[in-house]
This record gives C-alpha cells, structure tokens and sequence, in this order.
C-alpha cells in the first residue's frame, strides 16, 4: 500500500482563500473568523445563522473555498444540516466545528461526508493544523480519534438511516419526499413532468438503496432521519 506524504505530487492540494462559517453564536463567529484569518490567511468570510440562510447563500453565490459549519443550528437537527451542505456543494471542504465531539459523533460526520471535524474549544493550534490538512487535501480529526476500527458501523438507527439517505441522488431525493407526503406514482410524474415509468424506476432504485422491501419501509426510514423536515427546498 502507497502511502501518501505531504509532498505527493498527487495529492490535490488546494488554496482556503474564502469561507463560509454556518453558526448561529455571533461571538463564536466573530471569533473564529478572527482564527482563520490570522492563521489560516483566509481573506473573504461570510457566516450565516441558519442552515436555510447558508442555502440561499451558496444558491446565489457559489461555494467558497471550505465551509465551517456547527451541528447545532436552529433550522437543523444532528448530521442532516451536513448532509444537505455536502449534497449541494460537491467536493467542497466542511469542517464541522461543534461542541459535541465525542468519537461516535466525529465518526458519524466524517461517515456523512464532513472533511474535518475539530472540537469548538480548541487551540488555535488545532484549528491551524487542521486547516493545513484540509488544504493539502487530507480529512482532519482530533488526536487519539480513531475511525478505522469499524469505519462503516452505524452507531444508531438514525445514523443509519442518514447513510443509506446521503447515497440517493438529488431526483431520488425528491422523489422520496412526495412518497412521504403520500404521492403515488402518477402525482409524482405529473409535479415532476417525467413519465410513470421512470418514477418506477426511480423508486425501485431508491429502495434498492435504502435496502428495503416496500414504500411503507422507505418512509419509515426518511422518518428516522427525519429526512422530510430537511429536503424542503434543497433538491
């Protein structure tokens, strides 16, 4: 096994010019904006409150160069405001800083799809040594995590349901949500103006994915990850 070393050639190295910090503590993002300017030579910040907020944001504007984001927001609940960031911004890098660091969490948003995780009252130091991975194209966790025991176990019936979720696409996404609102397929064709035959197929993709049997089973599991409250104007 190759192992990469910071100078790989290969490794995709990027340049953190721009952020967008996701946080609804004015102080916290004063702060931190304060740390990634110093440290990390961030230039262009721009922070958002709620998680729809940062939506809107990155609808007009694009994704910056990494997003900081906190679990604990008020429009979202647990890893959904990451899944909605990672399934709108593509390969960008999130960082999620939050209080709630113990290792199942901090494996549980590596898992769904976070590039760093660092505890919210780090040094300075972590947040640097962080950010240098994460620019050098590395995922970050604190010393003494780690995620190779078992990197696929979920650690609870939502978390499960949250994976077998984020490896739906953004149709299937949609899809998924007008089942749960009680759509059958031919509603589904005609607010989606595709044929019947493909919202078939769709839904036999989707629950081939969420690894069950029946539509009943598949909104039980959007249920469990209360998926419906977080699609709403995403997909």
């Amino acid at each position: 096994m190759n192992h990469m070393s910071d100078h790989d050639p290969d490794k995709m190295a990027r340049a953190l010019r721009s952020a967008l910090i996701v946080d609804d503590h004015p102080l916290f993002c004063d702060a931190l904006s304060m740390t990634l300017k110093a440290i990390v030579g961030i230039q262009e910040i721009t922070t958002a409150d709620h998680l729809e907020k940062a939506m809107i944001y990155l609808a007009q504007s694009g994704p910056p160069d990494v997003i900081v984001l906190d679990l604990n927001l008020p429009d979202v609940s647990g890893l959904d405001g990451l899944i909605r960031l990672r399934k709108s911004v593509g390969d960008t890098p999130i960082v999620v800083v939050s209080s709630l660091a113990d290792h199942r969490m901090i494996g549980s948003a590596i898992r769904a799809g976070a590039t760093g995780f660092v505890p919210k009252h780090s040094p300075r130091e972590v947040f640097r040594t962080a950010f240098d991975q994460i620019a050098a194209g590395q995922t970050f966790v604190p010393d003494g995590v780690k995620l190779d025991a078992d990197p696929q176990a979920p650690v609870t019936d939502r978390e499960d349901a949250i994976q077998r979720l984020s490896l739906l696409t953004k149709q299937q996404a949609t899809i998924l949500q007008l089942i749960c609102e009680g759509k059958l397929n031919k509603q589904i064709a005609f607010d989606l103006s595709i044929a019947e035959t493909t919202v078939k197929a769709h839904v036999t993709a989707i629950m081939r994915k969420l690894g069950v049997q029946s539509r009943t089973q598949a909104v039980l599991i959007a249920q469990e990850a209360s998926f419906s409250n977080v699609l709403h104007d995403t997909f």
